[in-house]
């Protein structure tokens, strides 16, 4: 018990120190005396039954159910901006075909002028700068070919003059631009960006060429000198005329019969040349060769070259020769022009006695230049 009487008493004073510094200006008003008693006691009450030193926090009350919260609104942007690309020194930007459309359609060997126009979207001034071939099909193209002076954001149109195949089909060229140090240089908008190029097509059908109906305009000669065409079957030069409808040495007939008959000696010649005709691809020479039927049907004696020649530039060039003697059955004759597409020349049908020149009653059958 004495311990506890030690232990309140300073208590007593501590407190009783508290109250006198929190008491206002004004005079108290008088307390019972066992009023401290009282509270020092209750006091010493309160720390004995509490279980911690800390005070309970207060919570906040809870919000209500209709109470929005709002929250800040984050700003995304519209779209990306690209950094500006880094300026070049050598770049040239593709800008239009300024004629010859891709896939236009030219005769075999035509000429034609290819113009593109591009425009200098480097830094640098085109100072000795050229067309160069890059691949493809050139048609004639000049390479290199000179551009001239070019300043930066000028554009300028560079032009080639070219020369279509003489064979049909697609053709394509590719181009590109070189620098005075002998660098290719990119092309915006090109191809792979690196090129620009000329695109055709030669597709020229065969308007053909009939020997048989234009036999009267072919100049003929014979190694006894010249004559006309559908002249007499006596005369001795020879003679070249149509036949149409007579029996060929087979047993059959044909409407288109044209009969050249060499000058009657042997080793006798006679030559028909024929106006000029320009080849075009895929085109052949196409007849049949034999011999007319004598009156009572049967074949006769004749032998003889068929000759199929062309003439260019004042010569005179085979194309074929075939040596055939009346059997009873007639040659088929193919002959392609491939070697000649594209060139004008002059055709020439002649048949020569092979020795003797009796019954060489010579005839060629539908002879014509088409596409099978």
């Amino acid at each position: 018990m004495s311990r506890i009487i030690r232990f309140i008493a300073p208590l007593f004073i501590f407190i009783f120190i508290l109250a006198a510094c929190n008491l206002p200006s004004q005079a108290p008003a008088t307390e019972a005396p066992n009023a401290v008693f009282t509270a020092a006691a209750l006091t010493v009450q309160a720390m004995s039954t509490q279980s911690t030193p800390f005070n309970t926090p207060t919570l906040a009350p809870p919000l209500a159910t209709n109470t929005s919260v709002s929250f800040p609104t984050l700003a995304l942007p519209t779209s990306t901006v690209a950094a500006p690309p880094t300026a070049s020194c050598d770049l040239a930007q593709f800008v239009r075909d300024m004629s010859i459309p891709d896939g236009t359609v030219f005769a075999p060997s035509a000429t034609f002028t290819k113009t593109w126009r591009l425009k200098n979207v480097g830094t640098c001034t085109w100072s000795g700068y050229s067309l160069v071939f890059d691949s493809g099909d050139v048609m004639g193209g000049i390479s290199p070919t000179p551009i001239g002076t070019v300043s930066p954001s000028q554009e300028v149109d560079l032009s080639l003059n070219l020369t279509a195949p003489s064979s049909n089909g697609s053709y394509r060229g590719y181009w590109r631009i070189r620098n005075a140090s002998g660098v290719l240089i990119p092309i915006l908008g090109g191809t792979n960006g690196q090129s620009f190029f000329v695109d055709i097509k030669v597709a020229v059908a065969s308007s053909g060429f009939d020997f048989y109906s234009r036999a009267g305009d072919a100049s003929w000669v014979g190694s006894g000198g010249t004559i006309t065409f559908g002249g007499s079957e006596t005369d001795a030069n020879g003679f070249a005329k149509y036949q149409s409808g007579k029996k060929l040495e087979d047993g059959n007939s044909s409407n288109k019969i044209l009969e050249i008959f060499p000058q009657m000696v042997d080793n006798g010649v006679m030559t028909g040349l024929y106006p000029a005709y320009t080849v075009v691809s895929g085109e052949h020479f196409i007849a049949k060769i034999g011999f007319l039927a004598k009156p009572d049907g049967t074949c006769g004696a004749g032998n003889a070259k068929f000759q199929l020649n062309y003439k260019e530039s004042g010569i005179l060039k085979p194309l074929g020769e075939w040596t055939d003697t009346c059997d009873g059955a007639l040659k088929d004759i193919d002959v392609d022009l491939n070697s000649i597409v594209g060139k004008n020349v002059q055709f020439a049908l002649a048949v020569l006695a092979n020795g003797p020149s009796t019954d060489d009653s010579a005839v060629w059958i539908s002879p014509r230049i088409q596409i099978p």
